[in-house]
């Protein structure tokens, strides 16, 4: 399939991109501010254990301090790292709209054990430009599967 793109296309896609990415090394170098600063002051992430309208949502955070403790959560764990895949975007002006799948890993101590958890998710994203710049207005982060297990450092 040849997917044809205007050239403000390609970069607002990249710029999207840049948002998802930068997303994901924030979290992993526990810069919540940062973090928080990637979303609309309004904004809201819906975290569902199954597609969307085949359960309800396991929690809704909404606002920059609900965002910020949040993410400040991710403390918990000794190391994450996300590792983003394929992404879909669709544009439509200063909004748009796209799909992440996303591998997080999390190592921590429990009971002793090193304990490593991957996560298989996705996030439906609704992105908006302000100023020029690409936020998040909202992330849908879908947990598809969870693989919890003991793990050896190496």
């Amino acid at each position: 399939m040849t997917v044809k793109e205007q050239p403000h296309e390609t970069t607002d896609q990249q710029s999207i991109r840049a948002l998802i990415d930068a997303y994901a090394r924030y979290a992993d170098r526990r810069e919540t501010q940062r973090q928080a600063e990637l979303f609309t002051d309004d904004a809201k992430i819906v975290i569902y254990e199954s597609e969307p309208g085949q359960r309800e949502p396991v929690t809704t955070i909404q606002g920059q301090q609900a965002l910020l403790a949040a993410f400040a959560d991710l403390k918990t764990y000794d190391v994450t790292q996300h590792v983003n895949g394929q992404h879909t975007v669709t544009l439509d002006g200063d909004q748009a709209r796209g799909e992440v799948y996303c591998l997080a890993h999390h190592i921590w101590l429990e009971n002793g054990q090193r304990i490593l958890m991957v996560m298989g998710i996705r996030y439906y994203d609704m992105y908006v430009r302000k100023e020029g710049q690409w936020l998040f207005a909202e992330r849908k982060l879908i947990i598809d599967w969870t693989d919890k297990r003991p793990s050896s450092p190496s």
